[in-house]
């Protein structure tokens, strides 16, 4: 079974563009007026993602853009270019593309993993960070290797490095799908209802997704053992030199709360980190009205 990638276009108060962008084209929701603010998605969702965030902050006055990344959605699915290097330099065509010349970069998951990058990597258009369940990539690294739970809990990035198997897995039904989403959530909330997993695993059926989705975490897997890979660490070290807000669910079934500490190590300037008690790995979703008025305070915090 396929899905037309047209599927993504999803009516609401938003519009929806497609953008040429650093020799590709991006699929962005967008709505409001002011100064931009653009949200990059996680795995295994797209742009919707962000659609309770969306609206609070185009009322509160903020232009507001969520990106379908490279290879999800209704953005262009090609072969290569799937390392953290490319991410962040397609984030920074699409503000530029979308008419801006800077913007604060909120994202969740893999796009928090992308954001706490962009002050490093594209200094020059990122305004400010927020990381929703994804401390600083060194924190995260460094997690995994030394403690025993976040280990057990990011296996799933062990799986993805086979060949053809897994993306077949997350494309033939629902299933994967609805099981990452109930494993990561908390057990306590209602998310992901059925609508959720439906809208989701038809997302991951939309030619080409589940396999550009597992490209992702491949190269982290890859690189991990290859030169690139220590050389992306010694980059990313360097000091955030931005305002950080990072969100955290206390029930994170991917990115444990323990492991998240530390990140303000890299942070001289203003860090906040902000728990979300009885939320999982899906903070927009499972916590709309917290993780809103998270953002808004912080937001109406900066110069």
């Amino acid at each position: 079974m396929s899905v037309d990638a047209a599927f993504v276009n999803i009516d609401g108060p938003w519009e929806h563009r497609y953008v040429s962008a650093n020799g590709a084209r991006f699929h962005v929701a967008e709505m409001g007026d002011g100064p931009l603010v653009l949200m990059l998605h996680g795995f295994p969702q797209f742009w919707y993602a962000w659609r309770h965030q969306m609206v609070a902050l185009a009322d509160a006055g903020y232009h507001v853009a969520a990106m379908d990344l490279r290879g999800y959605g209704g953005s262009d699915k090609p072969p290569r270019g799937y390392d953290t290097y490319m991410a962040t330099l397609d984030t920074a065509s699409v503000i530029r593309a979308l008419g801006e010349k800077d913007a604060v970069v909120m994202g969740q998951g893999l796009g928090g993993w992308i954001a706490w990058c962009m002050p490093t990597l594209r200094p020059d258009v990122t305004r400010a960070i927020a990381s929703l369940s994804m401390p600083h990539p060194r924190i995260m690294r460094h997690a995994t290797w030394s403690n025993p739970k976040q280990r057990r809990a990011s296996s799933w990035i062990a799986g993805l490095q086979k060949p053809f198997s897994p993306e077949r897995e997350m494309a033939k039904s629902h299933a994967y799908v609805e099981d990452v989403l109930r494993s990561w959530a908390s057990p306590f909330g209602t998310f992901p209802a059925a609508e959720d997993v439906s809208r989701y695993g038809d997302a991951m059926m939309i030619p080409f997704v589940a396999h550009s989705a597992a490209e992702h975490y491949r190269w982290l897997g890859r690189s991990s053992v290859r030169p690139d890979g220590p050389i992306f660490m010694r980059r990313i070290r360097h000091a955030v030199r931005v305002p950080v807000l990072q969100l955290q669910g206390t029930d994170d079934g991917c990115v444990i709360a323990p492991a998240t500490h530390g990140s303000g190590a890299f942070v001289p300037g203003d860090y906040r980190h902000v728990k979300v008690p009885g939320a999982g790995h899906f903070l927009t979703e499972e916590a709309p009205d917290q993780v809103n008025a998270a953002l808004l305070t912080w937001l109406g915090s900066l110069a």
